[in-house]
């Protein structure tokens, strides 16, 4: 990988950490000193790559404030969902599945059944999709994925509080994985897209809910 690659995934792993413990909020300034200082980054480099980010439309860039983390719309969800779905589908049309990797997706939906912490729940969700397309052959398409999601979390994060959500998700996972097992990826790939457009219903209910 080259330097500016590596580089911006310092970064995006770190913000990545920072939004899974809850540490990066809506509405929130990223301080540049500080990122510079948790992970030993010079800031010149971090300020090219939050540009970098903020691009993919995972920050946003606001004169004389820096890089925040931007409001939540509706019109992105809905945005955000869609092209995730078929982005997804994409990526698992085009990925095969080893003894190994379908042992990794069962222990995945497996700890659904243990942990009872949203965030945690949220965090194996993600952990699913990941490595549901895992072996997908076309790493621009990965990329763009990890970069959506990134921002997607924010939604998940800040609206999903239910635990039935993710029993949901879970369920639907399940079935995924049922279709895969028994070599039927167009059965698979019609789930997963049913389950993410399921999840856009459920944040969008919550984003209307006074």
């Amino acid at each position: 990988m080259n330097p500016i690659g590596a580089l911006r995934d310092t970064v995006k792993n770190h913000l990545l950490v920072q939004i899974q413990n809850g540490a990066l909020e809506v509405g929130k300034t990223i301080n540049l000193a500080q990122l510079s200082r948790e992970i030993g980054i010079s800031v010149t480099p971090i300020r090219e790559a939050l540009s970098q980010l903020a691009y993919a439309g995972v920050i946003k860039a606001v004169r004389n404030r820096g890089f925040v983390v931007a409001q939540l719309s509706e019109d992105e969800a809905k945005n955000l969902y869609e092209t995730i779905a078929q982005l997804e589908v994409m990526a698992l049309e085009d990925s095969s599945f080893a003894v190994n990797s379908v042992e990794s997706l069962r222990q995945t939906l497996h700890l659904f059944d243990i942990e009872k912490k949203p965030m945690e729940c949220l965090n194996l969700r993600f952990a699913f999709h990941d490595l549901l397309v895992q072996n997908c052959t076309n790493t621009i398409l990965l990329q763009t994925l990890d970069n959506l999601k990134l921002r997607l979390r924010f939604y998940e994060q800040g609206l999903v509080k239910d635990l039935s959500f993710y029993t949901g998700m879970k369920q639907q996972n399940e079935a995924i994985l049922r279709a895969i097992e028994e070599d039927n990826l167009p059965t698979a790939c019609l789930i997963l897209k049913m389950s993410w457009m399921g999840a856009l219903e459920y944040i969008t209910k919550k984003m209307e809910t006074p």
